[in-house]
């Protein structure tokens, strides 16, 4: 082969960079790995993995309990294992969020009615009041009828330590808050080994909780805020099909 063979050949060699390797760098560059395996809340129909709640580094698992249900029936952690988990904290006579946050919960217990590995725990943070008799009656007027869906109540420091520590979430009892306590309007999500699950954000970071407080008819809040209620049912799927 001559040398001016071998000029014609580093020739077409250098073309092809200059035409076809950019195109080829900006196809890899834009498939984001990270893009790709999380679910961007504006993309909901994505593949995406879920987030676990790490606190120094450590997997947060729902924490140890016994406490009493609506039917007057002592539930505990165990009662939980197994299942896909919706847990939030309110008080029957709460007059401003629980009310939203009930309703939401009502609509995902619809949802998963004929699933027998889905549960919501909701925890009073008013158990003085919230007896067993009350929370059946408070049950009963959201039509509930999932069997695993339990109204706790019991000691009230247990309860809080549960909240702060157990969930990270917040409740405390405020006489100059509505109806005398305040607490988080958010949901946390548990998988059938225990674990605090969320997705991720568009920015790559999970959003820990889902908020509780928005309607699917509302869409959005005062402030701009999106509802998350559909993004959760879409990761309780997940988690039951354990795709996660």
């Amino acid at each position: 082969m001559t040398k001016y063979s071998y000029i014609g050949i580093s020739f077409i060699i250098l073309v092809f960079g200059i035409i076809f390797v950019p195109r080829i760098v900006d196809r890899v560059s834009g498939f984001n790995t990270i893009d790709h395996n999380r679910m961007s809340l504006n993309n909901p129909t994505a593949n995406h993995k879920l987030a676990y709640l790490k606190i120094d580094g450590q997997k947060k698992k729902i924490p140890e309990f016994v406490l009493t249900n609506q039917d007057s029936l002592l539930i505990t952690h165990h009662d939980f294992k197994g299942k896909v988990t919706i847990v939030d904290f309110f008080f029957i006579n709460c007059p401003t969020i629980c009310p939203k946050m009930t309703r939401n919960l009502s609509y995902l217990e619809k949802s998963f009615q004929d699933e027998v590995d889905f549960s919501i725990a909701s925890f009073t943070i008013n158990p003085e009041y919230d007896t067993p008799i009350a929370l059946k009656k408070y049950s009963q007027s959201y039509n509930v009828t999932h069997p695993n869906w339990h109204f706790l109540t019991g000691d009230k420091t247990q309860i809080y330590n549960l909240a702060k520590n157990g969930f990270n979430l917040f409740a405390e009892q405020n006489p100059k808050a509505a109806g005398g306590f305040e607490h988080s309007g958010y949901f946390a999500l548990i998988d059938k080994e225990g674990f605090l699950r969320s997705r991720y954000d568009e920015f790559g970071n999970p959003i820990i909780y889902y908020r509780g407080t928005i309607s699917l008819e509302e869409q959005k809040d005062a402030n701009g805020e999106q509802q998350q209620i559909t993004i959760l049912e879409q990761d309780i799927k997940k988690l039951l099909k354990n795709d996660d």
